[in-house]
């Protein structure tokens, strides 16, 4: 059987530590996790002139998490938190690749930050601070390992996250401090927190759009898996 081909974004850095130049990054377990669900993992490197060729070559897209926030100005909020950092080059890319694989009806999975940056491509927008836009927060920035859950989401009943979970609770790592605020009507929301936190997002009308707060290539639950096992199984048609 053919691996789908599976583009995944890359973080990127400043000079210092690894190099002395600005470098790329990428946890392995995001590549494990798409290797073991039966793709092959493609790692994407800042080029948004070359979205549409990437598209060309791509099954999937994965949209991965980082140190790192989208600009308020694209979300139209007429201020930015004092928390907010930016990588205007990596948004500027990812944009420009979820846009177009948005176009294509290509299967997406936003992780994390992928999912806030997939949130605002689809017309939504951003908390840009949780604890200073959420009455009693939970950890949202767990203390504990990302290996080990930090809270529960709820899973909304009916959604695609649904069927994939086949649970109505899933342990998840959390490791953010913005999170989606309000996505257009046609879009569903499929996971929340007690502290009533944004945790998943999707487009119904779509092969395979699907975005998630937590961190699914940790393997924390079997939802997890399943996560990145159905992505793939969208990919192949």
């Amino acid at each position: 059987m053919t691996l789908p081909m599976i583009g995944i974004t890359l973080d990127s850095e400043d000079p210092g530590g690894y190099s002395k130049l600005p470098w790329y990054a990428l946890r392995q377990n995001y590549c494990d996790a798409v290797a073991d669900a039966g793709g092959l993992p493609l790692p994407l490197p800042h080029n948004p002139e070359l979205a549409a060729a990437y598209l060309d070559r791509i099954d999937g897209l994965v949209i991965t998490g980082g140190a790192f926030d989208v600009d308020p100005a694209l979300f139209g909020a007429a201020t930015r938190h004092d928390t907010v950092k930016l990588k205007g080059r990596r948004t500027a890319f990812e944009l420009a690749i979820v846009q177009g694989a948005l176009d294509r009806n290509l299967p997406i999975l936003g992780i994390c930050g992928g999912e806030q940056l997939l949130a605002v491509a689809l017309g939504g927008s951003l908390i840009q601070h949780i604890p200073d836009e959420i009455d009693a927060p939970l950890a949202h920035e767990q203390p504990n390992p990302r290996t080990e859950p930090g809270h529960d989401v709820t899973v909304v009943a009916g959604t695609l996250l649904a069927r994939i979970a086949g649970c109505d609770a899933i342990p998840v790592n959390s490791a953010h401090h913005q999170a989606v605020k309000a996505v257009p009507a046609h879009i569903l929301v499929n996971a929340t927190t007690s502290d009533g936190v944004i945790e998943g997002i999707e487009d119904p009308a779509r092969r395979f759009c699907l975005g998630v707060q937590w961190h699914p290539e940790y393997a924390i639950s079997p939802a997890d898996t399943a996560i990145f096992r159905a992505f793939i199984e969208a990919s192949r048609t």
